[in-house]
């Protein structure tokens, strides 16, 4: 839930940072005896206010030109700041001009700056922040995130059919925050990539020098006729949200008689194995207590195929056939009548043409889409995705502006184990960009969708951009198998805890590497 309080955590500025600052070395300002001395107190007496040209009227000796020009060049404005706080601007490299200058001649006055800005605290900022936090120091990282919980979602899968505990898949976003790293509790409201700022719900503004942008994606329930409200009916959850993952249990623990409906929606999701995953444990548990034979279980999908790796479709269509499973494709979910327990689909290539569905369990997959922010910005592409390089992770125009994870147009299905590749991947083009260097890691698309087809079987399905397989064992991974659903009910939670949010796993690449003998 978001927090009741939209204000940014700001500290105070340390005792030995809010004195006169006191810079010597001709090496650094490129003149000899040039020193920076004193700075404008703010009314709390805790740093310097002004821009850097007032700075700069400070500086006494021969290199006073030069700096004022430098200082000009590298936009360093803010309202309340110490001169150490960029020294390390003045780096040599810095100030080196081309294709990975940055953005800095126009940057906008802003109360806060760092040098990596990470929008959004889910896995895949959570990550980066690890990871960016190794590279250039906690404290010049920050992270922007309102919400005070944060949640393992591929969990939600066994939560909603009673095999795992909703309590056990979140904790406090503070505790997976890196620590020293700045928690900013507060949403991003507008980005001004030209200006190198962003502006928050509270009207206020940070600065950046690189920025991550890995703000997830929205689910909306409401472009459903009848939800969200509809969910205050019984025989109606979705694996989708903490607020209805429990409500799929308590369904299907009440099941009794009639249509049990899943559904897959007509946009991208995040998950795209998760819809149909529900469907087979709901199958599963109906069978373990004697009411299957009085159940319809049914899939409706907006989509064409079952799967869009053909391997891992043709096992599925077996399974499907085995277990009495109806499929109906390009069925799209328009409509819920909670208080009839019916739904209202739409066949997507008869558009106008609609079917009713009476059920006594519905399972609601959302349609999804990017979030408001990146709707109409300019770090997005036409449908509102952040628009990337689909090999080195950033952006096609701004050039010290990155994203990760389900707000990308990343061709290739947004997983938790996408987001583990892609963020080995990131880390090494930050590293070449900050170097100005070009990047030269490639990402493959590589993602995984451990499809549970029931409470002790797993198919461990993983491939890449262009939906060929690439798995890790040296085994056929589209059989169910048992050690995959260990491997997915416990192993995967222990790496997203220890491994993942601590930047410290990066996918299996290397172990696929190791089983194939180098071999894709």
């Amino acid at each position: 839930m978001p927090p009741r309080s939209w204000e940014i955590l700001a500290r105070p500025l340390p005792a030995d940072r809010a004195c006169c600052t006191r810079i010597r070395g001709a090496a650094q300002l490129g003149a000899a005896e040039n020193q920076v001395e004193g700075c404008r107190r703010c009314a709390a007496g805790a740093g310097i206010q002004g821009s850097s040209s007032a700075i700069g009227r400070r500086v006494r000796g021969a290199g006073r030109d030069s700096y004022l020009l430098k200082m000009s060049n590298m936009g360093v404005m803010s309202t309340c700041f110490c001169v150490r706080s960029f020294v390390h601007l003045l780096r040599p490299g810095v100030q080196k001009m081309g294709y990975f200058q940055m953005h800095t001649a126009s940057r906008c006055a802003a109360k806060n700056h760092y040098e990596v800005l990470v929008l959004g605290g889910g896995s895949g900022g959570i990550t980066m922040s690890a990871r960016m936090k190794r590279k250039v120091g906690a404290e010049n990282v920050a992270v922007v995130e309102p919400n005070e919980k944060h949640y393992y979602q591929p969990m939600w899968t066994l939560v909603g059919a009673g095999a795992k505990q909703l309590a056990t898949s979140g904790r406090p976003t503070a505790s997976v925050i890196p620590s020293g790293v700045k928690w900013i509790k507060s949403s991003v409201t507008e980005l001004d990539p030209d200006k190198n700022c962003i502006h928050l719900a509270d009207d206020k503004k940070i600065s950046y020098k690189y920025l991550i942008i890995a703000l997830g994606l929205q689910l909306h329930y409401e472009k459903i006729k009848g939800l969200p409200e509809g969910f205050n009916y019984p025989k109606i959850g979705s694996n989708y949200s903490v607020h209805t993952v429990e409500k799929t249990w308590k369904a299907l623990q009440d099941f009794k008689e009639g249509n049990a409906i899943f559904t897959f929606p007509n946009t991208p999701v995040k998950c795209g194995g998760a819809p149909q995953k529900i469907m087979y444990l709901s199958e599963a548990y109906l069978r373990k207590t004697g009411k299957r034979s009085k159940a319809n279980i049914i899939f409706n999908t907006s989509l064409g195929s079952i799967f869009t790796v053909q391997k891992y479709a043709d096992r599925l269509l077996e399974i499907i056939k085995a277990r009495n499973i109806v499929v109906n494709y390009k069925c799209n979910l328009i409509e819920v009548r909670a208080d009839k327990q019916e739904a209202v689909f739409e066949n997507l290539d008869t558009p106008g043409v609609t079917e009713v569905y009476q059920y006594e369990m519905l399972h609601v997959t959302p349609p999804m889409g990017p979030p408001d922010v990146l709707m109409n910005s300019p770090v997005s592409d036409a449908a509102g995705w952040l628009d990337l390089d689909k090999e080195t992770l950033q952006h096609k125009k701004y050039p010290n502006v990155f994203g990760i994870g389900d707000c990308t147009n990343l061709p290739t299905s947004k997983t938790a184990a996408a987001i583990a590749a892609q963020s080995a991947v990131l880390d090494k083009t930050i590293s070449s960009v900050m170097k100005s260097q070009l990047p030269t890691k490639k990402y493959d698309g590589y993602t995984s969708c451990p499809i549970v087809t029931g409470y002790d079987r797993v198919i461990l399905a993983e491939f890449d951009y262009n939906s060929q397989p690439l798995e890790t064992f040296p085994i056929d991974q589209s059989k169910e198998r048992l050690l995959m659903y260990y491997m997915k009910a416990d192993l995967m939670p222990f790496l997203y805890w220890n491994g993942l949010l601590k930047g410290y796993w990066g996918g299996p690449a290397p172990i696929r590497n190791l089983m194939h003998l180098g071999f894709k």
